[in-house]
């Protein structure tokens, strides 16, 4: 049976638009009511698709004026599109010579100058020039380069983090890549994890002095870089804050594989074979966390409902989730939707983009945007429009122009496919030997028992099928071969 909804947000409409013709409500607060109407966000449909890469696509990012959409892809490439008539303005090759994971164009910039990194641990810059492009290395991480970080309003800062643990900020003005500090684990629990390895960076809008760095634990690390001095006479590396929703702490099996920041200061963080979780600063652990202690505490004082927040606690150290979607497959981004950060959207293993409501985590729209799996929702920095990317090699643009209300599907939780665990990270023999050397410790404990032995052998099996899967699913470009 389909779900009614209520007129509400109809009559709510035409009233707006009465005050707003006899002044009573400013064209401005109008355009964002209406933007962040749930009744535009029931009518998201694809408008079209945008298809001119040979790979997966893995980034997605809009200029500041919103008219042109810039992808990367599996095939190296960097694409500026004008989506509106879906015509590829510009088409280059990155200099990259494994997988492109982000681009994005620095501001100020007059869209021409860009920074990427990719899957060869590089970070570039390029200028997009009268007479062509001209790239440059700027940086390189040992092992995968997932995300930048862009420090608003300078077109010169960003940051940039890895699979190394590292985190380096950059400064085009001198061309120089300073490396702020390499990320531990908290505890000797994870003594197997030399550094953690990240993956996913994000600047606060209201504070771009502090920046969140989360990867292969369950933790959120808040840095301020104030606290950095250029002349190495602090340990920077220690953060100001740590963010983890109460239940996964001490849990080994998850990570991090998103990060955003809202035009509040909310911290949006994404688990991988879990949910999504909403903080404010108030949520934080504090600079010196202490994982035994933590977790006794939460098990002593509240209980996990099935929620998976923590009940009977103060309201104020419960994080909000989102649940519904699946993130196993992949690395996945998650984001703010509308003028004010009124919803949250993701991507699923179930090639699906979820939308929730920010405040109460009501999902309200499930679309159908991949044969396999979603990585990229970014929306449109003025209006309702949503850009979405995955394991297809096209782009899909969605636009409210649908006549009827969508509803959500029954079936979410059969279109949930099985989670296969942490397994996406094994892409490459050196990934491989570091997950088999974590398993070895694990398989050689002395506190083990046999019923756990048996599960760590099954789990390094399905890894064993994971890397040989995904070796199966690599470029047959030979640069994108292993040697």
């Amino acid at each position: 049976m389909k779900n009614k909804r209520p007129r509400a947000s109809v009559d709510t409409a035409v009233v707006d638009v009465w005050k707003r013709e006899v002044g009573e409500l400013s064209n401005r607060k109008f355009a964002h009511r209406l933007a962040a109407s749930e009744d535009l966000v029931l009518r998201l449909e694809i408008l079209k698709k945008l298809e001119k890469h040979r790979g997966c696509v893995n980034t997605l990012s809009f200029n500041a004026d919103g008219n042109i959409l810039v992808s990367g892809s599996d095939d190296k490439r960097i694409i500026l599109w004008d989506w509106q008539t879906g015509h590829a303005k510009l088409t280059f090759q990155s200099g990259h010579v494994r997988n492109v994971f982000q681009a994005k164009f620095l501001p100020y910039t007059d869209d021409r100058s860009l920074i990427t990194c990719a899957a060869d641990g590089q970070v570039r810059h390029a200028q997009l020039l009268e007479r062509g492009v001209e790239t440059r290395l700027l940086a390189k991480h040992e092992g995968l380069a997932y995300k930048m970080a862009i420090v608003p309003g300078s077109p010169h800062i960003f940051y940039t983090c890895g699979e190394d643990g590292l985190v380096q900020q950059i400064d085009l003005r001198t061309a120089a890549a300073t490396k702020l500090f390499s990320c531990y684990p908290i505890d000797d629990s994870k003594a197997y994890m030399r550094v953690v390895p990240l993956n996913t960076i994000a600047i606060d809008p209201r504070n771009p002095n502090l920046f969140a760095v989360a990867g292969s634990d369950e933790y959120t690390r808040l840095y301020d870089i104030r606290k950095y001095k250029w002349d190495g006479s602090t340990e920077f590396g220690q953060p100001t804050d740590y963010f983890c929703a109460p239940h996964l702490i001490g849990d080994d099996h998850v990570g991090i594989t998103g990060l955003a920041f809202s035009d509040q200061s909310e911290l949006l963080v994404s688990y991988s074979d879990e949910f999504i979780y909403l903080f404010t600063r108030v949520m934080g652990l504090g600079p010196n966390p202490v994982p035994s202690s933590l977790r006794s505490a939460c098990i002593e004082t509240s209980e996990v409902g099935p929620d998976h927040s923590a009940m009977g606690a103060d309201e104020k150290a419960i994080p909000q989730v989102y649940k519904g979607h699946r993130n196993c497959e992949t690395v996945k981004g998650v984001n703010f939707f509308g003028p004010k950060s009124e919803y949250v959207v993701s991507g699923s293993d179930c090639g699906r983009i979820f939308i929730w409501k920010k405040k109460g985590g009501e999902l309200v729209r499930v679309m159908k945007a991949d044969k396999h799996v979603v990585n990229c929702i970014e929306s449109h920095p003025h209006t309702t429009v949503l850009a979405s990317s995955g394991i297809e090699n096209d782009i899909k643009i969605w636009t409210p122009k649908a006549i009827d209300k969508a509803v959500l599907p029954t079936n979410i939780e059969q279109l949930e496919p099985k989670p296969r665990g942490w397994m996406y990270r094994v892409t490459t023999p050196h990934d491989l030997i570091l997950h088999l050397f974590s398993y070895q410790r694990r398989g050689t404990s002395p506190e083990q028992n046999e019923e756990s032995a048996s599960a760590v052998g099954r789990e390094l099996l399905d890894l064993l099928l994971a890397f040989n899967i995904n070796s199966d699913n690599t470029s047959d470009d030979p640069e994108d071969s292993f040697s």
